[in-house]
């Protein structure tokens, strides 16, 4: 039996960042690694998905070089699988060819006591990892999350992947059916439909990104559509089985599929499953662990649970963000985490970035709302671009005259949305935002006129 301050239990990228800055403030940590050091992101979801969709991209626009003769030699884009060897390399590469060693040696040097194993919470301040007990005065959950796979009759019997998988398979699928149009399934839809696979994506919704607003659903549709990819929308797989090509899915329209893989994107759910969470009589319910606005978990003084496995929101920067949090209530100075300005964003081309509520989202919360938005089309960047469709959108309080939410489709939205998540988060008032100066050219442009309007409507 060993005694630590803290044992974190997951080392994810809320662990990892939260048991290396609890050590540098002087305290002994132990860090409970059931997986990868770093968690999915580094090495089956963020930063591969990224580096394909990045891939992808040069390859569309190489083939629209080709077009219009700005190339000396034909950009042949008929050559689907060199390319696809190509940008999976790059991938792998990116990911560190999922080797976590790296990670791992760094938190030793540091000083993290580094524990691989399934860990296990036997009572209040101890942990049993594979017969190794390790005490501590404080515990951290941040055992994350992993995929949902719905519960469709058949669908266990067909080739089917999920997005971790996916990431890490060297496989392009001839053809793929996609279920989900979240963010990843709209990624994914779009890589693999850049690369040559004949890729249809269900949705039960009646549009693509249905928690965003509906226009940034239209706007990223429509480039799907473009790019090949085929929409069934407001419709779900009602059975599955075995075929010839794969897989054969049956719609609960009566339409029917077929594929030859099917990629689950359906969402998450937190790993809280066989970790003893009982034993300290903490209840999980559908939306993960609850925590209070100190990320302390409700009920219980001494227990923590940060990223993925509370639910708040399921991003990389959120887990980083509560493991900051935690850090500062642990070493004494404090700090009370406000999720009001989260960034969302969807890496597609164009990329989505979103923040706040939507305007449905905040009427529903009691909120007297004023909207506006501006065409990216209207801008000057655009114009030296050539870059196609895209928006930016506003939701104001009207009582306040400040933001409350905003969403962007276009080129690098999910930089320059960053503008809004500064004004949501310290409340700028309209007034201000309207004396900004914006550089030129640029897509923030599209701010002053959405600004002016905003200012017009409240009065």
């Amino acid at each position: 039996m060993r005694e630590f301050d803290v044992v974190v239990l997951g080392a994810g990228s809320a662990g990892e960042n939260l048991a290396e800055a609890l050590v540098g403030a002087g305290r002994s940590v132990a860090l409970v690694a059931d997986g990868l050091v770093g968690g999915e992101c580094p090495y089956l979801a963020c930063m591969p998905s990224k580096s394909l969709l990045r891939s992808a991209s040069v390859r569309a626009l190489l083939a629209v070089a080709g077009e219009i003769g700005a190339t000396a030699e034909p950009v042949d884009a008929g050559d689907p699988e060199g390319a696809w060897s190509a940008a999976v390399a790059r991938r792998d590469q990116i990911a560190r060819h999922r080797d976590d060693s790296g990670s791992f040696e760094h938190l030793v040097a540091v000083g993290v006591e580094m524990v691989r194993g399934s860990g296990k919470v036997r009572g209040p301040g101890e942990v049993d990892v594979d017969g190794d007990v390790l005490r501590c005065s404080d515990l951290v959950i941040a055992t994350g999350s992993r995929a949902v796979v719905p519960p469709i009759d058949g669908l266990e019997s067909v080739p089917m992947w999920t997005s971790d998988q996916a990431l890490s398979s060297p496989q392009r699928p001839r053809s793929l059916v996609i279920l989900g149009a979240g963010a990843v399934g709209c990624e994914l839809g779009q890589v693999y439909a850049r690369f040559g696979a004949e890729v249809t994506v269900v949705e039960a919704a009646d549009r693509v990104t249905p928690s965003e607003d509906p226009v940034v659903g239209s706007h990223l549709g429509a480039a799907l559509e473009a790019d090949g990819v085929r929409l069934r929308v407001g419709t779900t797989v009602a059975s599955a089985r075995p075929g010839p090509d794969g897989a054969h899915l049956v719609l609960d329209d009566g339409s029917e599929l077929t594929a030859e893989r099917v990629l689950v994107a359906t969402g998450r759910r937190p790993t809280v499953d066989g970790i003893g969470l009982e034993t300290l009589g903490i209840d999980v319910g559908a939306g993960g662990i609850e925590v209070d606005p100190r990320c302390r978990v409700v009920g219980h003084d001494h227990v923590w649970a940060a990223g993925d496995v509370t639910a708040v929101a399921p991003f990389t920067h959120t887990a980083n963000y509560q493991a900051r949090v935690i850090e500062a209530n642990l070493v004494g100075s404090g700090a009370i985490a406000d999720y009001r300005a989260i960034p969302r964003a969807i890496y597609t081309d164009p990329t989505v970035g979103a923040v706040g509520l939507t305007a449905e989202q905040a009427a529903e919360r009691g909120i007297d709302v004023a909207t506006s938005g501006f065409d990216l089309g209207g801008t000057a960047r655009a114009a030296s671009d050539g870059s196609g469709g895209g928006a930016l959108g506003l939701v104001a309080d009207r009582a306040r005259a400040v933001l409350v939410g905003a969403w962007a489709v276009g080129p690098h939205a999910d930089e320059w949305i960053g503008q809004a998540t500064l004004a949501i988060r310290a409340e700028v008032g309209l007034d201000v935002l309207l004396d900004v100066v914006q550089p030129f050219p640029t897509f923030s442009e599209a701010y002053f006129p959405a600004y002016r309007s905003l200012a017009e409507e409240i009065g």
